[in-house]
């Protein structure tokens, strides 16, 4: 089979080499997966420069996030259990982790629906406790970890700001339904998030980006506020001023989803049922911006990597739907 494997840490597109190399073997409690789709995460990036909390031994395959179909015929969505990632034409995944893949959602988007939406649903749900009328802000709103949480604000019923650099973003970012959005290359994100809404702030802050997304954050969070760390895809880890979360009366929420799949594998189950529904009732879809051949994924994987995307970007073996 073909597949895409690092044999030293750096850059995606330097790394990543294409192979052909043997269907991998699943080990017990394991099953083997024709890869349909496989999402490209920015953690995906990581794995390849070695600085994912996960360290694969090398060499490895890449690629987190997938549809696939188990060798009876069914239609599932994955994490592929590392060495053997999702940038190949077969995974392994572990079988008590399998989820169905949402028949509302084709192989493309359904590879996309999993960590990101479960990332936006259990950070704006079970951490930071969304509600309904409330103001959210989502920063890299048209990227694919902040798409799925403006989806998934809108979905709650709270009036949603998405902050985007630049004006392709910004299009994305309102055809994703954000109530304002502002540029944060023209725009006092500050200023405009206090203007829209009246002086008081964002109830909740979702923040994938880390370092100065998160000190603008911290200037305009609400009362009362949650500020939902949940990733530092700048590279910029912030060092939050206690005193200032202590005067202002804001909460700062650490969201690892992984842990969850370890420690609540029910939760992650019940979730999934819930974006099921969603999914069935139109409310969210992954944005897919690109759908590229498995011959282009070390392409793809630096392109997230070098945060030029909007959306997904969504890698298709040869033979799969597109």
């Amino acid at each position: 089979m073909q597949a895409w494997r690092v044999h030293r840490n750096g850059e995606p597109g330097e790394v990543m080499r294409l192979e052909e190399t043997d269907r991998p073997e699943p080990g017990e409690g394991q099953v083997l997966l024709r890869v349909r789709a496989a999402n490209v995460n920015f953690p995906d990036a990581l794995l390849c420069r070695g600085h994912y909390q996960v360290t694969p031994p090398l060499p490895f395959t890449p690629g987190v996030e997938i549809c696939g179909e188990t060798e009876d015929g069914r239609r599932v969505i994955a994490t592929p259990a590392l060495p053997y990632g999702g940038f190949a034409e077969y995974a392994v995944a572990d079988e008590a982790a399998l989820l169905p893949a949402p028949d509302a959602l084709d192989d493309a988007e359904a590879a996309a629906l999993h960590i990101g939406y479960q990332t936006g649903w259990f950070g704006l749900h079970r951490r930071a406790n969304l509600r309904q009328g409330e103001t959210l802000l989502v920063h890299a709103a048209s990227g694919g970890v902040g798409s799925a949480a403006v989806q998934l604000g809108k979905a709650a019923g709270a009036r949603v700001i998405g902050v985007v650099g630049g004006p392709e973003k910004a299009a994305v970012a309102r055809e994703l339904g954000c109530d304002v959005v502002v540029d944060r290359r023209e725009d006092d994100v500050v200023a405009a998030v206090k203007d829209a809404t009246g002086g008081r702030g964002a109830d909740v802050v979702y923040d994938p980006v880390g370092g100065d997304a998160y000190a603008k954050s911290a200037k305009c969070v609400a009362f009362e506020g949650r500020i939902l760390v949940v990733g530092f895809a700048s590279g910029g880890i912030p060092s939050p001023a206690l005193n200032h979360a202590l005067v202002k009366n804001y909460s700062i929420v650490g969201l690892h989803w992984g842990l969850y799949n370890r420690k609540d594998p029910r939760a992650v189950l019940r979730c999934h049922e819930t974006l099921t529904g969603l999914a069935a009732e139109g409310l969210i879809k992954p944005l897919v911006s690109d759908r590229v051949p498995l011959k282009d994924a070390a392409g793809a994987v630096q392109r997230v990597a070098d945060g030029t995307t909007t959306g997904r970007l969504v890698v298709l073996p040869e033979g799969a739907a597109a």
